[in-house]
């Protein structure tokens, strides 16, 4: 049994939203890796349409009310956090008025994306970072599941690599079916710099669509993970053809499925 300390970075989990594979996956990982021996913290937003008190969601006053700067303005970073007693795993979420008080989760009634994802996953990935330094907890893995959680892996390498708690991590970025049909606020690649990623590859999303953001991602990435069948191919060509570790879909049902996963982050060291 391995014994790493595992952060999943999720862009959804069931119960909190719908069933689907995603938020299924995240949910049965989180718990299958910590059956494996293995510590883990797991981090979703913390959406409006997320019921906090059918899910008994509670603030943490101790991590909670750090201010974080997104593209010049300032945003009270909230931290909840709600167990899932059957799987015996605590999840962290990521709260902030501005943010996620609106009622839906990344589109509105019509299936737009919001025009402020960009900030709103920049918000995300800083809040989780953040919280995880506050723990003071070495994660040895981090694990991002969806698009909305990408900016995490530009961020640890970019900004958080000479960080005590966040530096020499491995990071593993999952691929799935979902993904944002209009490109993300042409500036993002400005609103970055400004955080400190200093990279020539944000070249790459001077137009951010999903394929040039993921590639991106997937460059300062050390595994990537088919978590659908019908996961982007082009995006997984491109992370074989980058040398990067790949972990072909499975199916949840097959034999041994989650002990692959533990031998796949083992093979990261």
């Amino acid at each position: 049994m391995a014994n790493n300390k595992i952060l999943y970075v999720c862009q959804q989990i069931m119960p909190y939203l719908p069933e689907n594979e995603e938020s299924m996956l995240c949910r049965q990982l989180s718990q299958a890796m910590q059956e494996h021996g293995n510590e883990i913290r797991t981090f979703m937003p913390r959406y409006g349409c997320v019921n906090e008190r059918r899910n008994q969601l509670h603030e943490v006053i101790r991590l909670s009310g750090m201010n974080l700067i997104i593209n010049d303005n300032d945003h009270q970073l909230i931290i909840k956090v709600s167990s899932i007693p059957a799987a015996r795993i605590q999840i962290y979420f990521i709260d902030n008025d501005d943010f996620f008080s609106r009622k839906a989760t990344l589109t509105n009634e019509e299936g737009k994306e919001f025009e402020d994802n960009d900030a709103r996953m920049m918000f995300y990935a800083r809040g989780v970072l953040e919280t995880v330094k506050k723990l003071q907890w070495k994660p040895s893995v981090v694990h991002c599941h969806g698009w909305f959680s990408a900016i995490v892996p530009l961020y640890l390498r970019k900004v958080f690599t000479d960080d005590p708690v966040l530096s020499n991590t491995k990071i593993v970025v999952s691929l799935y079916e979902e993904q944002f049909n209009a490109p993300l606020d042409s500036s993002l690649a400005e609103k970055l710099r400004n955080e400190g990623v200093e990279d020539v590859g944000l070249e790459k999303i001077a137009t951010p669509s999903y394929e040039n953001l993921m590639r991106f991602v997937i460059d300062n990435a050390d595994g990537v993970v088919a978590g659908s069948e019908r996961a982007n191919a082009s995006l997984l060509d491109y992370a074989r053809t980058q040398g990067k570790r790949v972990f072909e879909y499975q199916a949840p049902e097959s034999e041994g499925f989650y002990d692959n996963y533990d031998k796949f982050y083992e093979s990261l060291f």
